[in-house]
């Protein structure tokens, strides 16, 4: 299976760190967003990962080169962002026609990858989307979902007053083949995952939830709360997420 880490993002609500920083660099207890998703998938044994770049794309391509999983990396520069479906699309090549890890690598997620693919692995007949999603505390800044009793979604409720529950989307996602075959016949070349792709696969996206951790580092707020909270889980979790 073959990973996409999407590290392209400008950061705007990260101001002033992101003026000089891209977000995917910006540091929780002394180490970059970035380099905990690289630790996290290079010690559970992915080795193809792909690393699109865009804002200050050199310091991301500098901190990858001096990563001890370099060997696993692969950048690709976005001259001009095309959305999450897009850049799924621009780099069809490097993915081989297989499955797709699709990472926003700016966010903070400690999970199990191998539970995760089994997820995917199992999935119902229907489904070609195995999303993670998580509990969050602030469900009216989240894409909140619905599931059956199977565990696919049903509806989404994108950050709405009193949404119906508190399980969220993560965007974190596993994509079978056929949706880079959807992705494609759009004609495009910038394709909103969120609002172009997801709505046409409900009913045929199953959940994985990770209780382990995951923050949305999405406000100057949740970026204060992950530094404060994360050194702890990390310490206690780090063995059974494969880290140990």
């Amino acid at each position: 299976m073959r990973i996409l880490l999407l590290a392209a993002g400008l950061g705007t609500r990260l101001a002033p760190i992101t003026n000089t920083v891209p977000k995917c660099l910006v540091e929780i207890d002394g180490r970059p967003l970035l380099g905990y998703w690289l630790e996290l998938l290079g010690k559970n044994g992915f080795k193809d990962i792909l690393v699109n770049l865009h804002y200050l794309p050199q310091c991301v391509k500098e901190y990858v080169a001096q990563s001890p999983y370099d060997a696993n990396i692969t950048t690709v520069y976005e001259d001009k962002l095309l959305g999450t479906g897009g850049t799924i699309l621009n780099n069809k090549a490097f993915f081989q026609g297989g499955p797709i890890m699709v990472v926003h690598a700016d966010n903070l997620s400690l999970f199990d990858p191998r539970a995760f693919v089994a997820a995917f692995e199992n999935r119902p007949p229907q489904v070609d989307i195995t999303m993670m999603t998580f509990r969050t505390d602030a469900p009216e800044t989240c894409g909140i979902v619905e599931l059956d009793r199977n565990g696919v979604v049903q509806a989404f409720h994108e950050k709405v007053k009193n949404p119906p529950g508190n399980l969220a989307n993560a965007a974190v996602y596993i994509l079978a083949p056929a949706v880079m075959t959807f992705i494609e016949s759009l004609g495009k070349t910038e394709v909103d995952f969120s609002t172009e792709v997801l709505p046409r696969y409900l009913w045929r996206i199953n959940t994985f939830e990770n209780t382990v951790y995951h923050r949305d580092i999405g406000s100057m707020k949740s970026l204060e709360i992950a530094r404060s909270e994360f050194p702890t889980v990390m310490a206690i979790a780090k063995v059974s997420v494969g880290l140990g």
